[in-house]
């Protein structure tokens, strides 16, 4: 789970292999920072290269909610919009940083 990752009890390599997810880094439009795009069963998250470091560390932890609220399942059936996702998965990470553990 993605508060295990904050609590440092996993690190980042692990919460991959468990999310059968892997993260490559490319030139995307200036206001995308990522997104994920699932393959073969495999999830992969698209980084914008061009970011900094921080925004990266961000926008990981932001696509690693997507993979734990299960919005990579193409549903049609989805009952919300795209902005409904990004704002949940954003509520998400907020939440578990408020509960993870402040060593």
């Amino acid at each position: 789970m993605l508060i295990n990752l904050l609590n440092n009890e996993t690190n980042q390599e692990e919460y991959l292999i468990v999310n059968n997810a892997c993260i490559v880094y490319k030139k995307l439009p200036k206001k995308i920072y990522g997104f994920i795009h699932k393959y073969r069963d495999i999830n992969i998250i698209v980084i914008n290269r061009s970011i900094s470091k921080r925004k990266k560390e961000e926008t990981i932890l932001h696509e690693f909610a997507h993979l734990e609220l299960q919005h990579t399942d193409n549903n049609e059936s989805l009952s919300f919009s795209i902005e409904d996702a990004e704002d949940e998965a954003d509520r998400y990470i907020e939440f578990l940083k408020e509960n993870a553990k402040n060593d």
